[in-house]
C-alpha cells in the first residue's frame, strides 16, 4: 500500500516526510495501523550518523498500532488486536535466548539491514528504493509490515501514546534499574540523565525500594519533574553531585549508578564510577557514537575497587515478558507513564519534536497518527 514515512536521504538533514509504500505480509509477518510513535533519541542517532544505517532510512522503533492484516504461520494474533512493537524480534532458540538473555538475539546483527526477516527482501520503498526500516519496525509511517516476534498484544483500555513508549523508553530504563544494575531496598541510586529512559529507570529504582534517588541532568526542568517521580535528590552534574553523594552515603557512594543520558561520551564512565561504592554497579544505558572507542577510566582504581561496568540493551529483558509486568505496575498506579509523556506531535512535525527533545523540553514526545494519516 501506498502511504507516508518520515525517511533519512542524507545525515545532518533531519526526517522528511515522503511517500513510501509498504508491502502485504507474507508468512510469519503482520501488517499495523499505527496509532502512536514515540520520539527516542536512538532514532535521532541515525540521522546524524553516529547509529549507521543504510540510506535512505525509516525512523522509528517505539510505536502501539491495531493489527490490520495477518500472514501465514502467524498464530496468536489477530485483526483487530491492540499491539506494541518491540524492537527486538528475539527467536528463542540462538544461543543468547537460550541462556535466557533474549535482549541479545542474534538476530540484532539484522535490524539495521533493512531486510525482512521473514524472507531477506525489502518491506519498504521509496519508488523504485529500497527503503532501511529502523530496527525493522519504521514506526514513522501510519502502515508497517513485520515480523510475528516484533509484535506484542496489549489490553484495549490502554491508550496508544502510553503503550508506544512501552516498546523502548519504558522497559529500557525501568529493566536498566531492575534487571541489570538490580536495585534492592535501601539503596542508593544514581541516575545520569532524566529523559524518557532516565525517568523509566528512576522509577524501576523507586519502586524497586531505593531509600535515596539520585537524579542528575543540567536541564533545571527535568530536575524537578524527577523529583515529581521519585527522585529524592536532584543535581546538575555528576561533579556537583559528588559532595552532596558523600555526605547523604556518609562516604559510601552509591550502590548503583545509572548512566541513561541521550548522547554517551567515553568521559562519562570516570565521573560516574567516582559516583559509585566499592564493589558497586554502574549501568551504561545510553547510547553514543558506533565510532567512539574512547573511555576515561581510572584502571587503578576500577580494579582495587572491584566496581562493576555493565552494558545495557532493552533493561535486559524481553518484551513479550516485560511488557505484562509493566501493564500491571501501570495499571496499579505505581508506574507512572501518561505523566511522561510531554508533548505530541503530527507526522509532519517530527522534526519540531525532535528540536524540543534536544531543547530539554521533552521527557518524551510522541507522535499521533490520526484518521488523516490512514
Amino acid at each position: 500500500m501506498k502511504t507516508k514515512g518520515a525517511l533519512i536521504w542524507k545525515l545532518g538533514c533531519g526526517f522528511s516526510v515522503d511517500e513510501i509504500e509498504v508491502g502485504d505480509p507474507v508468512t510469519d509477518e503482520v501488517q499495523i495501523r499505527l496509532h502512536a510513535a514515540g520520539l527516542c533519541h536512538s532514532d535521532y542517532h541515525l540521522t546524524t550518523g553516529a547509529t549507521p544505517i543504510g540510506l535512505p532510512a525509516l525512523g522509528g522503533h517505539e510505536g502501539a498500532g491495531v493489527v490490520t492484516k495477518v500472514g501465514k504461520n502467524v498464530t496468536g494474533i489477530t485483526e483487530g488486536d491492540h499491539v506494541i512493537l518491540g524492537f527486538i524480534p528475539a527467536c528463542g532458540q540462538c544461543p543468547p535466548c537460550l541462556k535466557g538473555y533474549r535482549s541479545l538475539c542474534d538476530r540484532g546483527a539484522m535490524l539495521l539491514g533493512g531486510k525482512a526477516i521473514a524472507d531477506g527482501t525489502s518491506r519498504v520503498h521509496a519508488g523504485s528504493t529500497e527503503v532501511s526500516p529502523m530496527n525493522l519496525l519504521g514506526t514513522f509511517a501510519p502502515y508497517m509490515t513485520v515480523h510475528k516476534d516484533s509484535v506484542v498484544k496489549i489490553d484495549h483500555d490502554i491508550a496508544f501514546e502510553t503503550a508506544a513508549i512501552m516498546g523502548c523508553a519504558v522497559p529500557t530504563g525501568f529493566g536498566s534499574a531492575t534487571n541489570v544494575a538490580r536495585v534492592h531496598p535501601g539503596e542508593t541510586v544514581v541516575i545520569v540523565g532524566v529523559g524518557g529512559i532516565g525517568m523509566s529507570a528512576l522509577q524501576g529504582a523507586a519502586i524497586s525500594g531505593a531509600k535515596t534517588v539520585v537524579a542528575i541532568d543540567p536541564n533545571e526542568w527535568k530536575r524537578n519533574q524527577a523529583l515529581k517521580f521519585g527522585a529524592t535528590h536532584a543535581y546538575p552534574s555528576m561533579t556537583e553531585a559528588i559532595a552532596p553523594v558523600i555526605d547523604l552515603t556518609c562516604g559510601v557512594m552509591a550502590d548503583k549508578t545509572i548512566i541513561a543520558v541521550g548522547d554517551m561520551k567515553g568521559e562519562y564512565i570516570e565521573e560516574a564510577l567516582t559516583l559509585t561504592t566499592k564493589t558497586g554497579t554502574c549501568v551504561v544505558t545510553g547510547m553514543g557514537s558506533m565510532t567512539d572507542v574512547d573511555v576515561k577510566l581510572n584502571l587503578s582504581l576500577f580494579c582495587m575497587l572491584q566496581k562493576t561496568l555493565k552494558g545495557n540493551i532493552f533493561g535486559g529483558g524481553c518484551s513479550h515478558v516485560e511488557t505484562p509486568k509493566l501493564v500491571s505496575l501501570y495499571k496499579s498506579g505505581l508506574l507512572e507513564l501518561d505523566e511522561m509523556i510531554t508533548t505530541t506531535y503530527s507526522l509532519e512535525c517530527i522534526n519540531d519534536g525532535y528540536q524540543d527533545m534536544l531543547d530539554g523540553k521533552n521527557i518524551r514526545g510522541v507522535i499521533k497518527f490520526t484518521e488523516a494519516d490512514w
